[in-house]
């Protein structure tokens, strides 16, 4: 796809097309990467990490603007778990190890020895 450089203040800038920005998914404001590869300019999408979207969702957030808790009253019917889990009074049960199948004769049949 052709496109071309045009003065942009005291840089050059280049317009990308709708169909091209479509496909990729930018909008204007979207940051992208810029790397030089010999003679060749090339614009990539950045890939956030978790921690960067994290640290950009935590950055949003307004002390002073924190919703009040609300009281919804005792827990009723199945909301109500009380059981030695639910209690501290057992640590969660690890996962078991799934047991091999017994081996099978070429007949279909168990072994013996299974």
């Amino acid at each position: 796809m052709k496109v071309k450089v045009a003065k942009w203040g005291n840089s050059l800038g280049v317009r990308l097309p709708k169909s091209a920005v479509d496909v990729v998914g930018v909008r204007a404001g979207t940051e992208l990467e810029l790397t030089v590869e010999g003679r060749d300019i090339r614009l990539r999408s950045m890939v956030k990490t978790s921690a960067q979207l994290l640290e950009e969702l935590l950055d949003q957030i307004d002390p002073n603007n924190v919703p009040p808790m609300l009281d919804w009253g005792p827990d009723v019917g199945s909301e109500i778990i009380d059981d030695a889990y639910s209690r501290g009074e057992i640590a969660m049960p690890r996962a078991r190890s799934r047991k091999k199948p017994p081996k099978h004769h070429r007949h279909g049949k168990p072994n013996a020895a299974s």
